[in-house]
């Protein structure tokens, strides 16, 4: 069976030169340079495990199975589709329900061992990607995973789920079976990550979903084919998942030491405060606390200082991603980068890290501090500067020269930053007039803060609101009175979906293999696409073309000199307030649980908890 996308002539007269030149120069190359299937797939080079590997290095094969942990999260859900626009899905579904062909390794940059899929096949230029479906693959009602599965998943996410499916789904020129377990995709796009996304698709039951509208949200369990099932759902407070005793793949070598719970529950709380409540009563079992200060001086309640919990901190090499409040370039006011520049220099971040963290935890300098992918002080140089020299004069000032954020000072009102920023809104066409900022009209320079009173992954709601609470007090000597609205978290969700904000909290983890995702978060496509996380509303050419540059760079130094160029865009753009972050995770975690020894690459990041925990039995 082969099924193509609809083309058009052109595309037609395309394919037919393109497969007449592929057979022309197959037929003069020597066999034995053809694709051979292969156990995994690295972004560069070969993967560290060889084949016939005994378990991942950060698993513990000898992990005992069997207990219970339980989780918290924020806010509520009314849904269990996780792969669609609609509805605000439980967390863990697409975790622990659905599986992939492919299966990140949290040691490795990015690499992809095979799961549901025993074999991966691509090309040298990576043009198509042929997967071999292992004949044991089941989902959990015993049922075969099938080549049709997989065909009927990647076109209905394709065009009918996330916009996140979307882009990579458009460079994909056909899909077609090749033998019983076995599939291939051809691309209509040089794109050496595409083989690398494929694999990493979420593979559904066609005969659950065939026949319905799939775009729509709902709580109908799905069935997947992971290591566990949907044990019981009460809709908006909590989700249990108990482990399948007849999961097909325990005793794949990729998944020995991994999924040692048996069952897994997440319960839903108001906010923040409320879930450190509930594991200091000993209701949950696992707290991320994300305020250094926090973490030094109030955990000291009897739960830590009886042993009956214990506080563990986990390292990590990846980038620090971006945190902090970004602005709105679809709203006119933040469409000029002198006021972007403006509100930023008004941040005084010096205090606020001192009063809400004191001073611990370093600032998020860029978008990929904490790592080699980090753009370095000053001007471009070699490689970084050729791709960027092209867009000199679209890129705003500091692109090529080196871009700094106002370091602050440690007084809560920093004079040298709101002069630098009074200086720039006047620039803009922006003056003091009666005590307040307005235009040539007398038009107030006013706008909306958004939060979630849920908070966020990385902060709880009380921090952004102190932060925010700082930063409007200094706004106000610049004659600038922002409106501050709280939201309940799926309102919250609505309204950023449809970009109905002015500024709001934002947040980006990165990797340390960044590829195309990052269209979907800085990509022009995204200013108008409701659900795309490109919350700023940024259209940039250079943005582009550099992310281009990474997915097809073939050496580690192209790569490198590709992101560290697409960071200085970003961060010369002034799109986001940067705030701090820290290399380590802080978890305070019930003492009957443990975690791996050995610490990846990526540290406390998804595919870590609960997948590597595991229970001690009762003495």
């Amino acid at each position: 069976m082969r099924i193509f996308k609809i083309p058009n002539k052109s595309a037609i007269k395309r394919r037919f030169l393109r497969i007449f030149a592929v057979v022309s120069t197959v037929a003069a190359m020597p066999l034995t340079s053809l694709a051979e299937p292969a156990h995994g797939i690295a972004m560069y080079g070969e993967p560290a495990l060889p084949a016939g590997f005994e378990s991942l290095p950060y698993a513990n094969p000898q992990a005992p199975k069997g207990g219970t942990i339980r989780l918290a999260e924020p806010g509520g859900f009314d849904s269990l589709k996780p792969w669609v626009l609609k509805g605000n899905a439980a967390w863990g579904v697409g975790v622990h329900l659905a599986e992939t062909l492919m299966y990140r390794s949290l040691d490795e940059p990015f690499t992809l061992y095979g799961l549901l899929a025993e074999s991966v096949e691509t090309d040298s230029e990576r043009s198509w990607v042929e997967f071999t479906l292992r004949p044991e693959a089941r989902f959990s009602d015993g049922s075969p995973v099938t080549v049709e599965d997989v065909i009927w998943s990647y076109q209905t996410l394709g065009t009918q789920g996330h916009p996140r499916y979307h882009g990579a789904w458009s460079k994909v020129e056909t899909i077609e079976q090749t033998g019983e377990r076995k599939l291939r995709l051809t691309f209509n796009t040089k794109d050496r990550e595409l083989p690398m996304l494929m694999g990493l698709r979420p593979v559904l039951k066609k005969a659950q979903w065939e026949g319905k509208d799939f775009a729509q949200s709902g709580l109908e369990a799905p069935i997947g084919s992971g290591p566990y099932v949907v044990d019981r759902v009460d809709p908006g407070r909590s989700i249990t998942f108990r482990r399948n005793p007849d999961y097909w793949g325990k005793d794949l070598p990729l998944n020995r030491g991994l999924h040692n719970l048996d069952v897994i529950r997440y319960d839903y709380f108001g906010d923040a405060n409320a879930m450190f409540e509930a594991f200091k009563a000993g209701e949950v079992d696992i707290w991320r606390e994300l305020s250094s200060r926090k973490w030094e001086t109030e955990f000291n309640f009897p739960r830590i200082t009886s042993g009956q919990a214990l506080k563990a901190e986990i390292p990590n090499q990846r980038p620090s991603g971006i945190i902090g409040l970004v602005m709105n370039s679809r709203n006119p006011l933040f469409a000029d980068w002198r006021v972007r520049q403006a509100m930023i220099e008004a941040f005084n971040f010096q205090f606020i890290n001192n009063t809400l963290n004191g001073g611990v935890d370093p600032r998020i300098t860029s978008y990929f501090s904490n790592s080699a992918l980090a753009m370095q002080p000053g001007p471009a140089e070699g490689r970084e500067r050729e791709l960027l020299e092209p867009f000199a004069e679209q890129l705003l000032p500091g692109t090529l020269e080196g871009y700094a954020l106002p370091e602050g000072n440690d007084r809560a009102l920093d004079r040298p930053g709101l002069r630098r920023a009074l200086a720039l809104l006047e620039e803009a066409g922006w003056t003091v007039q009666d005590g307040r900022m307005a235009d040539a009209n007398g038009r107030p320079l006013s706008f909306e803060i958004l939060l979630n009173q849920s908070g966020s992954a990385m902060r709880t709601a009380s921090e952004t609101q102190q932060i925010v609470d700082i930063y409007t007090e200094a706004l106000r000597h610049l004659g600038i009175t922002p409106r501050v609205t709280l939201l309940d978290a799926a309102q919250f969700v609505e309204r950023t979906n449809n970009f109905q904000f002015d500024m709001t909290w934002f947040e980006r983890g990165l990797s340390l293999s960044p590829g195309n995702e990052q269209l979907l978060y800085w990509g022009a496509a995204g200013v108008e696409q409701p659900g795309s996380r490109n919350w700023m509303g940024m259209d940039s050419p250079a943005a582009e073309a550099m992310i281009e540059a990474m997915v097809n760079a073939e050496s580690d130094e192209d790569f490198t000199a590709a992101v560290r160029a697409l960071d200085r865009v970003l961060t010369a753009g002034r799109h986001v307030i940067p705030v701090s972050f820290s290399p380590n995770s802080r978890l305070a975690h019930s003492a009957k649980l443990h975690y791996p020894e050995r610490k990846t690459l990526y540290g406390d990041w998804p595919g870590f908890l609960p997948e590597t925990w595991w229970q001690e039995a009762e003495k």
